[in-house]
Protein backbone atom coordinates (compact mmCIF):
# COMPACT_ATOMS: atom_id res chain seq x y z
CA UNK A 1 0.00 0.00 0.00
CA UNK A 2 2.59 2.41 0.67
CA UNK A 3 5.63 0.98 -1.40
CA UNK A 4 7.33 3.28 -4.38
CA UNK A 5 6.04 2.69 -8.07
CA UNK A 6 8.66 0.83 -9.98
CA UNK A 7 10.49 3.42 -12.05
CA UNK A 8 9.22 2.68 -15.31
CA UNK A 9 5.58 3.68 -13.56
CA UNK A 10 3.94 7.16 -15.00
CA UNK A 11 4.53 9.53 -12.58
CA UNK A 12 2.33 9.57 -9.02
CA UNK A 13 -1.19 10.25 -10.42
CA UNK A 14 -2.36 9.63 -6.60
CA UNK A 15 -6.29 7.75 -6.03
CA UNK A 16 -8.46 7.77 -9.40
CA UNK A 17 -11.27 7.05 -7.41
CA UNK A 18 -10.84 10.02 -5.07
CA UNK A 19 -10.03 12.04 -8.50
CA UNK A 20 -13.33 10.62 -9.81
CA UNK A 21 -15.45 11.60 -6.92
CA UNK A 22 -14.20 15.30 -6.50
CA UNK A 23 -14.93 15.32 -10.16
CA UNK A 24 -18.58 13.70 -9.93
CA UNK A 25 -19.41 15.18 -6.45
CA UNK A 26 -23.33 14.11 -6.28
CA UNK A 27 -22.99 11.19 -3.98
CA UNK A 28 -25.91 9.79 -6.34
CA UNK A 29 -24.08 9.94 -9.20
CA UNK A 30 -22.91 6.26 -10.81
CA UNK A 31 -19.13 7.68 -10.81
CA UNK A 32 -19.38 8.88 -7.83
CA UNK A 33 -20.76 5.68 -6.42
CA UNK A 34 -18.62 3.48 -7.93
CA UNK A 35 -15.88 5.28 -6.10
CA UNK A 36 -17.42 5.06 -2.67
CA UNK A 37 -18.04 1.36 -3.38
CA UNK A 38 -14.07 0.90 -4.37
CA UNK A 39 -13.03 2.71 -1.29
CA UNK A 40 -15.12 0.24 0.72
CA UNK A 41 -13.99 -2.29 -0.33
CA UNK A 42 -11.01 -1.70 0.30
CA UNK A 43 -11.36 -1.07 4.05
CA UNK A 44 -12.81 -4.81 3.67
CA UNK A 45 -9.96 -5.86 2.35
CA UNK A 46 -7.49 -4.85 4.72
CA UNK A 47 -9.93 -5.52 7.60
CA UNK A 48 -10.01 -9.35 6.45
CA UNK A 49 -5.74 -9.08 6.35
CA UNK A 50 -5.31 -7.81 9.54
CA UNK A 51 -8.03 -9.99 10.75
CA UNK A 52 -5.91 -12.84 9.96
CA UNK A 53 -2.58 -11.35 11.52
CA UNK A 54 -5.16 -11.49 14.84
CA UNK A 55 -6.29 -7.76 15.03
CA UNK A 56 -8.85 -7.47 17.79
CA UNK A 57 -10.17 -3.95 16.00
CA UNK A 58 -10.09 -5.25 12.18
CA UNK A 59 -12.23 -2.57 11.11
CA UNK A 60 -10.57 0.35 13.07
CA UNK A 61 -7.06 -0.18 12.05
CA UNK A 62 -8.32 -0.80 8.33
CA UNK A 63 -10.14 2.74 8.04
CA UNK A 64 -6.55 4.13 9.73
CA UNK A 65 -4.83 2.25 7.14
CA UNK A 66 -6.64 2.92 3.72
CA UNK A 67 -6.86 6.63 5.04
CA UNK A 68 -2.84 7.08 5.65
CA UNK A 69 -2.52 5.36 1.82
CA UNK A 70 -5.38 7.49 0.64
CA UNK A 71 -3.14 10.75 1.96
CA UNK A 72 0.11 9.55 0.88
CA UNK A 73 -1.24 8.98 -2.86
CA UNK A 74 -2.69 12.34 -2.52
CA UNK A 75 0.83 13.78 -1.27
CA UNK A 76 2.87 12.33 -3.56
CA UNK A 77 1.04 13.54 -6.83
CA UNK A 78 1.01 17.03 -5.38
CA UNK A 79 4.31 16.68 -4.47
CA UNK A 80 5.68 15.64 -7.52
CA UNK A 81 6.97 12.75 -4.99
CA UNK A 82 6.32 9.18 -5.49
CA UNK A 83 8.16 7.96 -2.89
CA UNK A 84 5.86 10.18 -0.45
CA UNK A 85 4.46 6.92 0.97
CA UNK A 86 7.50 6.12 3.20
CA UNK A 87 6.10 8.46 5.52
CA UNK A 88 2.60 6.77 5.53
CA UNK A 89 4.67 3.29 6.20
CA UNK A 90 6.20 4.75 9.29
CA UNK A 91 2.99 5.62 10.86
CA UNK A 92 1.22 2.25 9.66
CA UNK A 93 3.66 0.18 11.10
CA UNK A 94 3.38 1.76 14.40
CA UNK A 95 -0.47 1.27 14.11
CA UNK A 96 0.08 -2.37 13.64
CA UNK A 97 2.73 -2.82 16.53
CA UNK A 98 -0.04 -1.68 18.76
CA UNK A 99 -3.05 -3.30 17.11
CA UNK A 100 -1.70 -6.58 16.49
CA UNK A 101 -0.59 -9.31 19.06
CA UNK A 102 3.17 -9.07 20.39
CA UNK A 103 4.31 -12.25 18.35
CA UNK A 104 6.92 -13.11 21.40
Amino acid sequence: MFDQPAPEQAPARGCPFIDAAAEFPDPESAVHSCAREQKLRMVQLVAALVTDMGCRQPVALAEQLVTLADGAASRAMVLGDADHGRHARAAAEVLLKHALPDPN
